[in-house]
């Protein structure tokens, strides 16, 4: 699995035994980046604070940062913490990472140990469970005093096991608690785990008397004073009301109606807030304080805040004198003008004390809400526990504080606040408060939940005060680890308690100790955040396995369905994952219990008959699974954690109905329960992690759990009973169900029944449950012997889905129904025979799978057999090539109905959607429902490739053999192995490029690799030649039958420019585009022959000394651009730098299809002279000077272009050594836009016409000329010049002295000091970026000269000599801050008056700049120029040091990170030609183009 590293924190959940990858994100790529982790190194424990670092391995063997991981081996279950830095800053993000054990098998049973009676009772008590797998139990330590105040949660001494437990005259210790637990487990298969609780102890507890600095008191915790006297004044208003002295004023003792509510209120307002006077702890004593402040005022002292009183005192507050004196400043020293100035602070005083009077006020009214609400609740709610009259021990609300003294006078305890003594004994009790922040601490200063009676307490616990470590409160947090130690000793798990209320540093550190000792503890715990975030906070910081959900949350069955969805398994029909797949955020794993022991019985709520549909759909999750003792037997009641003070019944397998103190098979739905857990555990063992919910009606719920790899299914059919039956009327028409594939046996069918063995009558001494029903039950029965089913008809939808139709008789509110189904047999053995073939692949499919008796001939070899005998060009049919490329061939891509057309008919056209789709079980995906609708896409990839000649046919056969048995699996498996299917062939197809290319490739990363399948996108034969044939004597050159013609001819691969828009007939073939990619796509790659073949075929078309840019097969050629004829020759120049003896290219023949300017197209083989003749003359016609009309020109080939465009001229200029020509009508370089818009008068106006010396052209020409002076030096040239007429004289011009004026000429004309005083300026005026190169020389428009382009740093990469080290780095700073963008490089300056970004072609406006595109190059974003860029700051960061040059690199990896990113995410996988302004997307664009990819590739290369 792997997690990206970028700058930002995230949670993620990672199953045990897989291992973890660290990858870098764009945002972190080109930076240095170190990984810590506190997971323990191997044979060491886990220590929270210890962290170490991971080591970066690479893969490709290279510092390549798009492929480079850090990994973990997660061997430990727990949480983890993660963080990374980024160069000097040591955290710049991080997160946790939690392991997770496998944990749906676990089925657990929750017990109150208090009812468990004496420990040698356990064992028959806990039988019961025996049949449920794991146990949990509440504390086990020694509880309250008195059995009256034993509830659950609550401790008196956490370290002593309970007196309770103990029989008199015995002595039992932990030992024999862990003895119990040990024996549970060897003899019954069980574990069992405990409640921890560390928010609380017993209000009773003896430590805490000795310890009151434990809890939050008086002296510790001043501000809890004024809350304290509130409570205070309402026990005593409690002991009033009960003994009838409020009964004038409309409050009885008896509230039983909403006047009695309202004379509360009344009270509170009228008589108890007056007497307490609480706004005195908040204000201030005026006239001490004026007294105060006249002495300074007399004194002479200059400086109004008020203070609180930390004591929290009354009138206990001060003036800051300070501000006081700063604040009110008399006249004068005179006493009059002193007085005066007290009265001013007198006033002001009294103001504040009447806000502070006004808030009190306020949170009285509060305090007045919750108590009435409370009231409500206890005495008058249906739902609520109807305590009857006010008296002591049922008070009007719970105390918030203890109060460990005799009865007194209110005034009298009053007095104790001022008796640190007495006061710190009054301890505040905990609870829990609606609403609030469970990361917040409400006893801590700041909170007003005491003071407003916001607190839903527990009047018997003692809120624990922890601080902020150890060092706060020494015992508590030494005894509570000890308590810890005890339970992980004795216990494999424990229930964190009350866990959204314990501080989280303090539960941190408990489990870090529990885990000290038992390190493969279990945790659960149980949260009321209301926050699927703030839970996430709580499981990854305590590495929670599991988190307590309850289906009784559910307020009817589709809710309740929805829940066993939501909390595990994957959909039926699922796709199987790769092996290496990005960690997806997750939510924590569910311990999924039928009711907990908190809330209200299921029975009071719905009905007893729904407690065994209700426990069927639990069990059906796939996750952990539970229940609560009494839930089975079915006890009517809740078994109050509080007040329950009998025993649990113990198990006797012949209890007979009646009776109260035993329990059988036979009681409640306990029959029923051991089925179902047995089925949750065997489901889980056996792989069933697929789920599928179906909510037949508003009653009934059908759960499926299929096994992914054997196809087994067992479906359940649920019939709730949320309303009693004998209430509600139930629709008698069941509606019948359609289960697919073939039922093998009804694993059980249970129905709550009546059987007539009296009432519920609720037993002194025993938790008793309702007699009155029990469990009708059989197990493993054929479906013929169904009670539950009427009848079941077979039914076939299609060859591939066999259906049974079930019809029902018996399925009753609170029945249940639980089916095996297999595939049908023909189904079944042709899935396992498909699974046979796909483990070649992958040994995840060897499971279920079924090797063929008489298997086809082609599926007799392995895939990658075929698969080695295909060309890169077989390769670009069978995974790429677009709609208007298959059109060509008379097919097209093929269209989802409903949704849209594949980007390509090859397979990377459904690898690209099914990518988006696989990691989100996207089941619904419109290409999803096609496919299970029917076989047209099935069959659209197989036949296409059925339908070529050779090994692409036989690919297509093997896909074809395998999509026929596929087609006989049920219909809803067809998305998932229709997608292993492709990965498989794709995942292979892959495997077989790569060995076709360089070792560049091979060896390269991830990027590398996905960058050189833009060589196989762009590279293709299509139906019609794309090239002018080549000379009949060129060895490797591949040929075809034309199936039109019959005719042999030659079928060489061509390169498209960019897809969609140029990749078909005549506009497939650029010269410009095809010589830029050519040496990225092709050579680097390992294309030699493909791209020897390329440059020949251009060689035979040139003419007037051009190379075409629009090739149109060489009979429609436009020799209508400059720069192609320098690209071909860079081109010329790199195949023989980088192929071995690659210089022999020049001696190869090129057929010459216009030996003469003005002549027809000549048939093959007629004229052909030596590559090396074809160079000498479009060298000798640029330096003669090259000037003429375009053929046709007019219209018929450009409708914008004006009548002077057509006039195409190019020299080289005497004086330098530059190649110049063009005019302002026409534009020879790659930025070629012509304007089109009438409307806004551009139309046949160049926007970039960009003539005289552009600067690239110069670049390349010397680059060129500087290469062929080296050839001729050694003898692989044969001319060292050429005959020219220059001023009607035949002059020779030697190649080696037009390299030296080259040289001489290019930085005195191009670079822009700034100096004004600058020799070589000719236009200084003009200057507005200093510190650049120049775009062009001698342009007809100076200005244009001037301007800010990219196009400089391709002079930089072809001819790095002509710059000097020093200025071309601050040109590339230049280029780098003002033209750098995301993706791409601006093609204008951002600060030029005719910049604009955002290019549309459909816009026609007025605005002359803009209209039709105009803007083309303007300011949008092109990607090709980033590799020259790039490769450029490379090259002379070298030069300038190796400080500068590593720096350099790293911004290279940042730079190109997102290109990966884009790479990996366009469906086209591929790289735009352009962007709008800041990388926006461009619908204009290509969304794939040959240089972009191309250039990147170099920049990988060149690193």
């Amino acid at each position: 699995m792997q997690l990206l590293l970028c700058a930002t924190v995230k949670i993620f959940l990672c199953p045990l035994g897989f291992e973890l990858q660290f990858r870098l994100g764009p945002s972190l790529q080109g930076r240095k980046v170190m990984v810590h982790t506190n997971y323990p190194l191997e044979g060491q424990p886990f220590q929270r604070h210890n962290f170490h670092v991971l080591e970066w391995n690479y893969p490709s063997g290279k510092d390549d940062d798009s492929d480079k991981f850090c990994s973990l081996n997660l061997k430990i279950a727990g949480s983890y913490q993660y963080y990374f830095g980024c160069g000097t800053t040591e955290r710049s993000g991080g997160g946790y990472i939690v392991v997770d054990p496998v944990l749906y098998c676990i089925t657990i049973q929750t017990y109150l140990s208090k009812c468990l009676g004496h420990l040698d009772d356990w064992p028959d008590r806990l039988r019961v469970a025996k049949e449920s797998g794991l146990v949990q139990h509440d504390p086990l330590h020694s509880s309250a005093n008195s059995r009256r105040v034993q509830v659950l949660l609550l401790l008196a001494d956490q370290l002593a096991v309970n007196p309770d437990f103990i029989p008199e005259g015995q002595s039992y210790s932990w030992v024999d608690v862990g003895a119990l637990v040990e024996k549970l487990r060897k003899e019954w298969n069980m574990l069992c785990i405990t409640d921890v609780v560390y928010n609380h102890t017993a209000a009773n507890s003896v430590w805490i008397r000795e310890h009151p600095e434990c809890g939050y008191n008086l002296v510790n915790s001043p501000h809890l004073r004024p809350a304290w006297v509130l409570d205070r004044a309402l026990w005593h208003l409690t002991t009033r009301v009960a003994e009838g002295r409020y009964k004038a004023k409309g409050l009885p003792a008896d509230i039983t109606n909403d006047s009695h509510l309202n004379a509360i209120r009344t009270v509170l307002r009228q008589d108890l807030f007056p007497e307490i006077k609480l706004w005195e702890f908040y204000q201030v004593k005026v006239e001490s304080a004026v007294e105060q402040f006249r002495i300074l005022l007399q004194n002479g002292k200059p400086g109004l805040k008020i203070v609180q009183d930390p004591q929290f005192r009354r009138y206990g507050n001060t003036v800051d004198m300070d501000s006081a004196l700063e604040t009110f400043v008399p006249h004068s020293s005179l006493p009059q003008h002193i007085e005066e100035c007290c009265g001013w602070l007198r006033q002001k005083l009294s103001d504040l004390n009447k806000e502070q009077l006004h808030i009190i006020q306020q949170h009285q009214e509060q305090a007045a809400n919750c108590i009435v609400g409370n009231v409500v609740y206890e005495r008058l709610a249906d739902h609520g526990p109807k305590l009857g009259p006010v008296n002591r021990k049922n008070p009007l609300v719970t105390r918030y504080f203890t109060f460990p003294y005799q009865d007194m006078t209110l005034e009298q305890e009053l007095q104790l606040l001022d008796q640190p003594d007495k006061s710190c004994h009054f301890l505040a009790h905990n609870g829990w408060v609606m609403g609030d922040d469970p990361l917040r601490n409400f006893a801590e200063p700041g909170s007003n939940v005491y003071l407003r009676r916001e607190l839903i307490c527990w009047g018997d616990s003692v809120k624990l005060r922890y601080g902020n470590g150890p060092e706060d409160c020494p015992y508590l947090w030494a005894h509570m680890q000890k308590y810890t130690e005890i339970t992980a000793k004795y216990f494999h798990g424990v229930r964190l308690d009350n866990c959204h209320s314990t501080p989280l540093h303090v539960a941190e550190f408990m489990l870090d100790v529990a885990r000290a000792v038992c390190p493969n503890l279990y945790v659960v715990a149980e949260l009321f955040t209301g926050s699927e975030e703030l839970d996430n906070i709580f499981v990854t910081k305590l590495g929670i396995a599991s988190l307590i959900r309850e289906a009784m949350s559910a307020g009817d069955s589709h809710e309740e369905g929805r829940l066993v969805y939501r909390y595990g398994g994957e959909p039926v029909g699922a796709f199987v994952q790769p092996s290496l797949r990005p960690l997806m955020p997750s939510i924590a794993h569910a311990m999924f219990l039928d009711v907990t022991h908190d809330n209200e019985c299921p029975i009071q709520l719905r009905s007893a008959l729904d407690s065994l549909p209700s426990s069927a759909i639990v069990s059906m999750a796939c996750c952990a699974t539970g229940s609560t003792r009494g839930y089975d037997e079915l006890v009517p009641h809740q078994i109050s954690v509080v007040k329950e003070e009998r025993f649990y019944p113990k198990w006797n397998p012949a209890a007979p109905a009646t009776s109260a103190s035993e329990v059988g098979f036979h009681t409640g739905i306990i029959a029923g329960k051991l089925a179902l857990n047995k089925l949750h555990q065997e489901l889980a063992a056996q792989g069933f992690i697929q789920v599928y919910v179906d909510q037949v009606d508003a009653d009934i719920v059908a759960i499926t759990r299929h096994c992914p790899s054997t196809h087994q299914s067992v479906v359940a059919v649920c019939r709730t009973a949320f309303k009693d039956p004998k209430t509600h009327q139930y629709d008698t028409n069941v509606p019948p169900m359609f289960i697919p594939g073939k039922i093998e046996e009804v694993i059980l069918e249970a129905r709550t029944v009546d059987r007539h063995a009296g009432t519920y009558k609720k037993d002194d001494g025993y938790i008793n449950g309702m007699p009155e029903y029990t469990v009708e039950i059989k197990e493993h029965i054929p479906l013929q012997d169904s009670t539950v089913v009427k009848q079941a008809g077979v039914t076939s939808k299609g060859r591939s889905e066999f259906v049974q139709e079930i019809t029902f008789q018996k399925l009753t509110p609170g029945s249940v129904i639980a089916f095996r189904v297999s595939l049908d047999p023909k189904a079944q053995k042709l899935v396992g025979v498909l699974r046979h073939y796909l483990s070649q692949f992958s040994p995840k499919y060897r499971r279920g799978s079924t090797a063929d008796e008489n298997p086809p001939e082609v599926l007799q070899k392995p895939l990658a057999q075929l698969m080695s005998k295909l060309t890169l060009a077989d390769l670009n049919v069978l995974l790429f090539r677009c709609d208007s490329e298959e059109q060509e061939d008379g097919g097209g891509c093929y269209n989802i109905p409903g949704w849209e057309t594949l980007k390509y008919a090859g397979l990377q056209g459904l690898m690209s959607v099914l990518a988006d789709i696989r990691p989100n079980n996207d089941l619904g995906h419109p290409v999803c429902a096609n496919l299970r609708q029917g076989d047209w896409l099935i069959d659209f990839v197989s036949n296409r490739l059925v339908n070529r000649e050779g090994p692409l046919a036989q690919v297509g056969q093997w896909l074809g053999a395998m999509f026929n048995y596929m087609k006989h699996i049920p219909r809803y498996l067809i998305p998932c192995y229709f997608d292993a299917i492709l990965v498989s062939t794709y995942t292979t197809a892959l495997d077989a490029a790569y060995k076709l290319m360089s070792s560049f490739v091979q060896n390269g990363s991830s990027f590398v690799r996905h960058l050189a399948l833009g060589s196989i996108q762009m590279c293709g034969v299509g139906r019609f030649p794309a090239l002018p044939p080549l000379s009949a004597k060129i060895e490797d050159v591949p040929y075809r039958v034309n199936p039109i013609t019959g005719q042999k001819e030659q079928c060489c691969v061509s390169l498209a420019a960019g897809l969609p828009h140029f990749s078909s007939g005549i506009f497939r073939c650029w010269g410009r585009d095809t010589f830029i990619a050519l040496r990225g796509l092709m050579l680097l790659t390992g294309r030699h022959t493909e791209a020897r073949n390329i440059i020949l075929a251009f060689a035979g078309t040139l003419r007037h000394g051009l190379i075409p840019n629009l090739l149109g097969e060489g009979r429609c050629a436009r020799y209508n651009c400059r720069d192609a004829l320098w690209w071909w020759l860079q081109c010329i120049q790199d195949y023989a730098t980088h192929v071995p003896q690659g210089h022999e290219i020049l001696n190869c023949l090129v057929t010459r299809m216009y030996p003469t300017d003005d002549c027809e197209p000549r048939k093959p083989g007629e004229v052909e002279q030596p590559l090396y003749d074809v160079i000498q003359e479009a060298l000798q016609r640029h330096l003669e000077g090259i000037s003429f009309r375009e053929r046709n020109a007019g219209p018929k080939i450009d409708m914008n272009m004006r009548d002077e465009g057509f006039s195409v001229a190019a020299k080289v200029d005497p004086a330098t050594g530059f190649i110049s020509g063009g005019n302002r009508f026409n534009c020879g370089t790659w930025m070629d836009k012509m304007g089109e818009s009438e409307k806004a008068r551009n139309k046949g106006m160049p926007a970039t016409p960009r003539d005289g010396a552009a600067v690239e052209i110069v670049g390349l020409s010397k680059s060129a000329v500087r290469w062929v002076v080296e050839l001729h030096a050694k003898g692989l040239f044969p001319y060292d010049g050429t005959k020219i007429h220059r001023d009607g004289k035949e002059v020779f011009v030697s190649y080696s002295q037009w390299n030296q004026q080259l040289q001489q000429s290019f930085e005195a004309a191009f670079w822009v000091s700034g100096d004004p005083k600058d020799p070589n300026e000719k236009h200084p005026d003009l200057v507005h970026k200093k510190g650049i190169y120049k775009d062009s020389y001698g342009a007809s428009g100076p200005w244009c000269d001037y301007q800010l382009r990219p196009n400089f740093t391709i002079a930089m990469v072809v001819a790095p000599e002509l710059f000097t080290a020093e200025r071309a780095w601050k040109a590339l700073d230049v280029a780098e801050k003002k033209l750098l963008g995301p993706l791409g490089m601006k093609t204008l300056d951002p600060d030029d008056m005719v910049y604009c970004g955002v290019y549309d072609n459909a816009l026609d406006n007025d605005n002359y700049n803009l209209a039709k595109g105009f803007n083309y190059h303007q300011g949008p974003e092109w990607l090709w120029p980033v590799g020259y860029f790039l490769r450029a700051k490379l090259y002379f960061a070298k030069k300038l040091g190796q400080e500068t040059y590593g720096q350099t690199v790293n911004l290279v990896k940042n730079v190109l990170s997102r290109h990966y990113t884009h790479l990996e995410r366009s469906p086209w996988r591929g790289l735009p030609e352009l962007t709008n302004e800041n990388g926006q997307y461009c619908k204009f664009s290509c969304e794939t183009q040959a240089w972009s990819l191309a250039t990147v590739l170099e920049v990988l290369y060149d690193l």
